[in-house]
């Protein structure tokens, strides 16, 4: 019967005999990929050594260092969000970076912090929680429809 399976088809009934296709996980339903996640766990801990080090560079000078340690938290966000493609990849270095913050924020018991002055620690970390909120939210970057990826030639 060779017209049976355009007539399955044409009813939106499943033929016999075919295995039927259940769609891969996306996203949380997927499985696990260990590459992915040992990437999301180091730039969480390159979010945690930026953060320091940012600390410490915004204290000692403090408007150009306040501007270098904004760049570099921007550059980690921006990368992991880049390297891996997913929003996920800009959230995981700045929980890194908002833990560290947060634990440089505690404080001794004699009273001291990391952070020099009032204004550089609320634009540091406005500035930090800024620049992680636009890169988690930004969309894909755009690719090219060319072949060789030159638009225009």
């Amino acid at each position: 019967m060779p017209g049976s399976g355009e007539a399955a088809s044409r009813t939106g009934t499943p033929r016999t005999g075919t295995p039927s296709q259940v769609p891969a996980g996306v996203g949380f339903t997927g499985r696990p990929n260990p590459a992915r996640i040992a990437a999301y766990f180091g730039l969480a801990v390159l979010g945690a050594l930026v953060a320091l080090a940012g600390t410490l560079l915004q204290a000692a000078w403090f408007p150009g260092g306040l501007i270098i340690a904004l760049a570099g938290s921007a550059g980690l966000f921006y990368g992991g969000r880049i390297l891996t493609g997913t929003q996920i990849g800009a959230l995981a270095p700045a929980v890194g970076w908002f833990v560290t913050v947060f634990l440089l924020l505690s404080g001794r018991p004699e009273g001291d912090y990391v952070f020099g002055d009032e204004l550089g620690l609320a634009l540091f970390m406005l500035g930090g929680t800024a620049v992680a909120v636009m890169c988690a939210t930004t969309s894909k970057v755009p690719q090219s429809a060319t072949p060789r990826g030159r638009s225009g030639i």
